[in-house]
């Protein structure tokens, strides 16, 4: 497939898209990640932020991004250590 071919389908697709209602294009438009940790337990509650914040800190992995900011601590991206 050449890239004028492979244009235009992509036009040809865009169009197609348009036409859908809202609510199909949302349906379709996000897919589900699951997420250790933050997703096995239907309901979690803290008394306060920094208390939500240790537990981040201690229980979720790195890769989530939700770690808290420490100078010395080493990326979980490799390209960045």
């Amino acid at each position: 497939m050449t890239d004028e071919q492979e244009n235009a389908a992509w036009r040809d697709q865009c169009r197609r898209q348009l036409e859908r209602d809202v609510v199909t294009r949302i349906k379709y438009g996000f897919c589900h990640v699951h997420k250790p940790v933050l997703d096995d337990a239907p309901v979690r509650a803290f008394a306060t932020m920094a208390e939500f914040r240790r537990w981040c800190d201690r229980a979720l992995p790195a890769y989530l991004g939700y770690r808290l900011a420490a100078s010395g601590r080493q990326s979980p991206c490799p390209k960045e250590n």
